[in-house]
């Protein structure tokens, strides 16, 4: 249970293990117990944190932390799903649940196993996939840079943008993940972060990497990292804001103020978009059945840091900001 609002760093202090007995004798029409399995663990989380309102109201204390899951169904008086089916929802950290069966996804254990409905097949492909093909409006021999390359989001932009037909870049902050997207997921070139620290040497590592400039920047962290891309941008290109991540922690509340870059849009006529997965999910079944396909056929690759036991929930949500995670971070419970 969420009981306590981080001025910093998100930890184990900030929640409370409650444990009441679920009665399932009496379920209404269209209810089903479902059992988790896997529990997401994502950035977005602390944002709901803030003291401030975001795309919504603060994270109320005293209740479960909102969370989507994958679990399969114990109990069912459903007319559509039956004890045995796996399906998505968001019930949160908690080990099980009673929800509607209009309230979940059916899983296709044929396609891939239940946990990517948590990432690759899941919340962060949503909006991986209409951010860089709608939101970016990515063309073949373009020069792509994602920030946050190897997270769930990340990794699966960069391979979308391969498949595409561009030239991509991707920035991570070590080098067993720089060898992660270099050899297995075919980026072009990568640049850690850790050691380009200022916007300066950040900029210097961008044009190394990208010598006809970046006509998308698809952005997870921020800070000084897009400060550098902006200098490097080419006239038109577009910007997603998907993360802030090297904000949470400490900046979300009093943001950090960076250099004054609007009179760099004007002159390149940058746009800049946010976007949020919630702006696309009604559109779920369009993106599974091409990345579906992709992940099936193995076209798409991906990684998950899966961690064991309920109790590591707060655990693996502050590793998230510790870089901790290649992929999507999941706990199995």
């Amino acid at each position: 249970m969420y009981s306590k609002r981080p001025s910093g760093q998100v930890s184990e202090e900030n929640y409370t293990l409650h444990i009441e007995e679920l009665n399932t004798t009496n379920l209404k029409k269209g209810e089903i117990v479902v059992k988790a399995k896997y529990i997401s663990v994502d950035p977005y989380m602390r944002i709901q944190q803030s003291a401030l309102n975001s795309w919504e109201v603060p994270h109320p204390l005293g209740v479960v932390q909102g969370s989507g899951m994958a679990g399969e169904i114990i109990a069912s008086n459903s007319d559509t799903l039956k004890i045995g089916d796996w399906v998505n929802c968001y019930t949160g950290w908690q080990q099980y649940a009673i929800v509607k069966d209009t309230e979940v996804r059916l899983l296709d254990t044929k396609i891939a196993t239940v946990s990517t409905s948590l990432g690759i097949l899941g919340m962060p492909a949503r909006v991986a996939y209409f951010g860089i093909i709608e939101a970016g409006k990515i063309k073949t021999g373009e020069t792509v840079v994602v920030s946050g390359a190897a997270g769930a989001v990340g990794s699966t932009v960069v391979q979308i943008a391969k498949l595409k037909g561009c030239r991509v870049i991707g920035i991570a902050g070590s080098q067993e993940k720089m060898n992660f997207l270099e050899q297995e997921l075919d980026v072009d070139a990568t640049i850690n972060y850790k050691e380009n620290k200022t916007q300066e040497s950040m900029v210097k590592a961008l044009k190394t990497a990208c010598p006809e400039g970046v006509d998308i920047y698809y952005d997870n962290v921020g800070g000084v990292i897009t400060d550098a891309v902006i200098d490097v941008v080419n006239v038109g290109a577009r910007i997603l804001v998907c993360g802030q991540i090297s904000q949470y922690n400490h900046a979300l509340d009093k943001p950090e103020m960076g250099p004054r870059f609007l009179h760099k849009v004007l002159y390149k006529r940058i746009t800049i978009q946010g976007i949020l997965a919630r702006d696309y999910n009604d559109r779920m079944p369009e993106m599974i059945s091409e990345m579906g396909s992709w992940v099936k056929d193995g076209k798409i690759k991906y990684k998950e840091t899966i961690i064991q036991g309920f109790e590591k929930l707060p655990k693996a949500l502050s590793g998230l900001f510790d870089g901790e995670n290649t992929g999507k971070m999941i706990v199995k419970v």
